[in-house]
């Protein structure tokens, strides 16, 4: 009972554990992130009047140029583990505006969503990108 008990509760924290956490966690957010870029970069190529947010006074045309930036580059070179630390640092500064600024007024249903985006990116952050990325493998080249 006791060594069934403490493979429950067992924190299973080992490299690969712990890389395998951060594959799935760059996927599933850089992938869900995405989806919500690609609207917003085919509105900015469409050629079409602009017609987007702008929360922080910086015009339409650059807010959705940034959040293009943040929403599919970023995205990207988050699934793919490239230059990670520095590719959430945009995706949590975008998702922060909505959720702090964009969404301000509105119920905590309309802020939760980019709230918790920014913390997984927060994480992602933080641990980085882990052994299965691009980062790891041109660390190992740089050894």
């Amino acid at each position: 009972m006791k060594q069934n008990l403490s493979r429950f509760l067992n924190p299973g924290l080992s490299n690969e554990s712990v890389s395998i956490a951060m594959l799935i966690l760059r996927l599933v957010a850089g992938v869900f992130m995405l989806t919500h870029g690609w609207g917003k970069m085919e509105a900015l190529f469409s050629g079409e009047p602009i017609q987007f947010a702008d929360p922080i006074g910086l015009g339409q045309e650059v807010s959705l140029v940034l959040a293009v930036f943040a929403e599919v580059l970023c995205a990207i070179l988050l699934i793919i583990g490239l230059a990670t630390r520095f590719a959430v640092i945009p995706l949590i500064f975008t998702m922060l505006v909505a959720a702090l600024i964009v969404h301000a007024d509105d119920p905590l249903a309309r802020q939760e969503l980019p709230t918790l985006f920014a913390a997984m990116f927060a994480a992602v952050g933080l641990i980085g990108a882990g052994k299965y990325s691009v980062d790891y493998l041109l660390s190992k080249k740089s050894i």
